[in-house]
Formats: structure tokens, sequence, C-alpha cells
């Protein structure tokens, strides 16, 4: 899947608007390229949005939206643009619109249910209790004439007591996020007076696992579940800001590496 190739605009197009402006995405301001005006009112061209997209995509993002900085500021737009609107303005290949469905069809399935494949059928198994990793397969049962149970950390076929929430007794049964997450190297962030952090942090609401690009402030929007939450001392935002600042340490101090993740209630 290349995007690559050469993309422009039909002028001829009377439900596209064409603008001169500098491209809002890139800051490309060559006169001689076409741009057109999203329904926020920025500029793109089939090139920019097309790759600023599928970054998106690439992040566990499936809710498109403008990072284009508002006149004088440097707050975001931050505007949601309909899947039908950057299929028509990012002129998406045939190859690309079965790659963007295909991709944000499996991104919003994880967001709204937890699912695995049994390792008995191979068929997709939701987990209802988020608490128990002992999952019951209900076509393994009926075909073995017997309850069948996996394990939805290492994923194979359960072995002890259960319910358990940290592990079953299979060896080698980790979480790899939690290993990830604490032996993890420590980054620093420069314009958070050099406050130095684990580089990977769970989401407190969702669990997704992110990472901080070292530039801005401390805190960060889970690419999962939109929230907002300071990566220093992993409380939400409005919490951290009640007594301190985006640019300076944390009441509280950093955090510890995280030892075990949050599961999202939703």
């Amino acid at each position: 899947m290349s995007t690559q190739q050469e993309k422009s605009y039909d002028r001829s197009d009377r439900t596209l608007k064409f603008v001169t402006r500098r491209d809002e995405i890139t800051g490309d301001d060559d006169p001689g390229t076409l741009r057109a005006e999203m329904s926020c009112g920025h500029a793109v061209t089939p090139q920019s949005l097309t790759g600023w997209c599928r970054s998106l995509l690439d992040q566990g993002q499936y809710k498109f939206t403008c990072p284009a900085l508002e006149e004088g500021t440097l707050q975001k737009c931050d505007a949601e643009w309909p899947y039908t609107e950057i299929r028509k303005l990012a002129v998406l290949t045939d190859e690309e619109q079965a790659h963007f469905e295909e991709t944000m069809a499996m991104l919003a399935a994880a967001e709204y249910c937890e699912y695995k494949t049994c390792p008995g059928c191979e068929s997709f198994v939701e987990r209802l209790d988020l608490t128990n990793l002992s999952v019951h397969c209900k076509i393994c049962t009926a075909e073995r004439g017997r309850v069948f149970e996996f394990c939805w950390q290492c994923e194979k076929t359960w072995r002890g007591p259960a319910p358990r929430s940290d592990r079953c007794d299979n060896e080698g049964c980790t979480n790899p996020d939690v290993e990830r997450l604490a032996h993890c190297r420590t980054l620093t962030l420069p314009e958070v007076r050099n406050v130095l952090c684990p580089s990977l942090r769970a989401c407190p609401t969702c669990g997704c696992i992110v990472e901080h690009d070292t530039t801005g402030c401390k805190n960060i929007i889970c690419n999962r579940c939109r929230v907002e939450f300071c990566f220093v001392c992993l409380k939400l935002t409005p919490d951290c800001l009640s007594t301190s600042s985006y640019f300076l340490p944390c009441s509280d101090g950093v955090a510890d590496r995280q030892t075990s993740i949050p599961s999202w209630v939703k």
C-alpha cells in the first residue's frame, strides 16, 4: 500500500472548495499546488491528508481530527472529520480504502469489547469479566463435551484454580505489557524542567500503553479513550492541574513504574 503516488484534485469538481492558502497539515505553500478546504475550514492536499490520517491509524486511533493550529495560537483545531470526507478529500485509492476501513473496524471493535482468539478453535471470544483471566469458550466446550477455558494473558489452555486476575499456572504466564512498563527506559521532559519519568505508561482510564514524544507539556491525550492525563504523576489532567501546571513538576512527584494495567470500564 503506497501513499507516495501523486494525487491531485479534479479542478472541475464543484463539490470541493479550492483555496490558495498554505497546506495547514504540512505548512507547504507552493502556489502551484491545488488545495481544498476541509469542513473545519483548514486547507489540505490529498497527499497531506492521506499521510496524516494514516499516521493516526498507525497510532491506534480511528477517529480523524484536524491537527492545524488556530490562527495566532498554539491551540489545535481538533475538529473531527467524518470518514466520508476523508475518503473524498484524500482521494483514497481502492487499496487505501480497504486498508482504512479494515483498520478502523478492528480498532473500533477493540475499543468497545474485549476479545481474543481462542487457542482451541481460533474463534473470537469476548471477555465479559475484566477481573478474571480465565475465559470460557462455548464452541470448544460444546465440541469437546467438557468445559474448556483458556488464559486471556498467555492465550494457552487454562491451568490451575480460577477465577484469578494475575496469572494462570502455565509456565511463563506473564503480561508482556506489564513487563514493558516495568523495564522501559527513563526519559527527560525538557519543557517540564527536565523532569525524569518512565518512557511508557498505561493510561489510567483504559490501560492503553502510550509513550511521550518528549515535546511540549507533561499531559497527553490517550489514543484510545481520548482522556487527557499527566504522564508524570498519572492523575487525570484536571486533578493534576489543581496543584500544578502543564510545564511544572507535579506536586506529588513522579509516579512509579506501573505493575498492573487498568481495565477500561466502559
